[in-house]
């Protein structure tokens, strides 16, 4: 007679579950997506957004001004959820959530910056602020051992 073969997750449905990592691989993890979608946000907001408004191509009668405006609201939402998923990765980390935990009232005040780009009504002000809880979140990374690079997404990656 022949036996069938059990399937491991028939017998345990927990055997079919991925098994946890352990603390130190999940800390480790973290850092690397936060650094990964730190720099991804930091490179978004100074490809798509610094540089051009510093160029001037944000102003009224800007050659380019329109197709400017666009990619610069698609790179401030990009960003804002890039933040959000840092936040989000350094709490894996206890030294990483020390440092960003007090930046994420500065990340929900970009929750907007998108749609303010995209209409052209983005103000200094709120450029600004943006480099601000860049700079911010590039320092608590550097300081809990996990530097942030500027990583420029490309035009595809930012409407997503």
């Amino acid at each position: 007679m022949v036996s069938p073969v059990l399937d491991p997750a028939a017998v345990d449905p927990a055997a079919a579950e991925p098994s946890p990592s352990t603390s130190a691989e999940k800390q480790r993890f973290a850092k690397t997506r936060f650094v990964a979608n730190a720099g991804l946000a930091a490179g978004a907001t100074y490809q798509w957004i610094v540089k051009p408004y510093r160029e001037g191509k944000f102003k009224k009668g800007a050659k380019g001004r329109t197709f400017a405006l666009i990619k610069a609201g698609l790179a401030g939402a990009f960003a804002y959820n890039r933040l959000k998923a840092a936040v989000d990765n350094a709490k894996g980390d206890p030294l990483l959530s020390k440092a960003v935990v007090p930046l994420t009232a500065g990340i929900e005040s970009l929750k907007g910056l998108g749609s303010k780009l995209r209409k052209g009504n983005a103000s200094d002000a709120d450029l600004s602020s943006l480099q601000d809880v860049i700079t911010g979140v590039k320092s608590a990374g550097q300081s809990a051992g996990a530097p942030v690079t500027d990583r420029v997404p490309s035009l595809s990656q930012l409407g997503g």
